[in-house]
């Protein structure tokens, strides 16, 4: 591109008197160019970072893989721990009790699983070890102690020090016939792991509390097993299988949410061909004023080619003049884009607190907080094309510019 070149460009897409309304619709183009991109950026965002927060949460709570086991539970629980700890790829491994019952406190009373562990295999889980707002995750081993959700306890009006009946159906056989086995616990800590369903139908015992209430006489229900990658997770099923010796079924937490994640990934690629149509809308509108460009200029067009401008060269003036619409409007984009994504929850919460709605639910939404990652790929996808549409929009007038006859745009000035 000539300096001429540029300048001429420039001088076009400045707006003059009798070409308003072409300014108008390069505006317009500028504008929902930005805003596609932009927004573009955003859902994006949004969408890894739902995924990704919903991923960590889930399996730092349910482990990648677990070897479940059927009613009468596994037994020689620890040989079998300290046998899938020595598994290449396998950062840890954790048996549990699992059961479901009634939680009652305060009057109030509500379902909840109850899962038994030891304190020190919790402890080293980050996702409970770095949120427990309060009290202590390491009297879990004291026996007749608790460790509650924070939703439950705000539900329930509970704190560290109070008690939380357990209410399990499955109790003693009598005379006057099935006698549900009640259980009470201090509440020895609250966590908080930020996903609706675990702080708010989750809680935690001691192993062997749990052993009792749930008369397993020493065995377990399930082992979890945490790995290095979680997608590599399905290439570790042959050594893990053979590891459990069938003392269990093992089952990977892709098939326990792969209809959750991949509804996501569907849902993440139609939001990218909906908005994509913002872009395509703008690059649309760079045609249009483009054109109505060309056909304002014909006469100017003429005395450039009469003056010795080349075709080429009044193809680059007016490629040079569309494309700047499409640059400036991707770039605006752009840094509008990663704005909103790096501060999406402080907006959410400066709207909430402006209208008096609440904009995301966690009951809903499962998560607590609006979560965005930027995917440095997605954007770069995102902006190239942005620019590659914009490019694309602006061929076909700058071409029609090209071939203008000098005679016939002269022949009625």
């Amino acid at each position: 591109m000539r300096s001429a070149e540029r300048l001429i460009a420039w001088r076009y897409l400045r707006p003059t008197r009798g070409e308003g309304f072409i300014s108008v619709i390069a505006a317009f183009a500028l504008v929902g160019i930005a805003l596609g991109v932009g927004t573009l950026i955003v859902v994006l965002a949004v969408m890894n970072g739902f995924r990704s927060e919903l991923l960590g949460r889930v399996l730092g709570v349910n482990g990648h893989a677990t070897v479940v086991a059927g009613p009468e539970g596994l037994a020689d629980s620890d040989v079998l721990v300290t046998r899938l700890r020595t598994v290449d790829g396998v950062l840890d491994a954790m048996a549990y009790v699992e059961g479901q019952v009634m939680a009652s406190g305060n009057n109030v009373a509500s379902g909840a699983i109850v899962r038994g562990v030891r304190a020190e295999d919790l402890a080293r889980r980050a996702v409970f070890a770095d949120n427990i707002v309060e009290g202590s995750l390491a009297r879990l081993d004291e026996g007749g102690t608790i460790l509650i959700g924070s939703r439950m306890g705000q539900r329930m009006g509970l704190g560290v020090g109070d008690r939380v009946s357990l209410i399990s159906p499955q109790g003693a056989a009598t005379a006057f016939g099935t006698v549900p086995r009640i259980q009470s616990f201090e509440i020895a800590g609250i966590f908080e792991v930020g996903m609706f369903e675990y702080d708010n139908s989750f809680v935690y015992i001691g192993i062997d509390d749990a052993m009792r209430y749930f008369q397993l006489d020493d065995r377990v229900t399930a082992v979890e097993i945490l790995v290095d990658d979680p997608e590599m997770v399905r290439q570790l099923r042959p050594t893990l299988t053979a590891t459990v010796a069938g003392q269990g079924r093992l089952v990977d937490w892709q098939q326990l949410n792969s209809h959750f994640f991949n509804a996501l990934e569907v849902e993440r690629n139609v939001m990218f061909l909906i908005l994509t149509l913002i872009i395509l809308v703008a690059a649309f509108n760079i045609i249009t004023g483009i054109t109505m460009l060309v056909k304002s200029k014909g006469r100017d067009i003429a005395i450039l080619r009469s003056m010795g401008a080349t075709q080429g060269a009044v193809m680059r003036i007016f490629f040079l003049a569309g494309a700047s619409i499409g640059v400036a409007g991707t770039l605006i984009g752009f840094g509008l884009g990663i704005a909103f994504a790096l501060n999406i929850d402080s907006i959410r919460l400066f709207l909430e607190g402006l209208t008096g709605a609440e904009l995301w639910s966690a009951e809903i939404r499962f998560l607590s907080r609006l979560p965005a990652e930027i995917n440095p790929d997605d954007v770069t996808r995102v902006v190239l094309m942005g620019l590659g549409l914009s490019f694309l929009a602006t061929l076909y007038p700058a071409w029609r510019a090209a071939r203008v006859d000098p005679v016939e745009a002269l022949r009625y000035e």
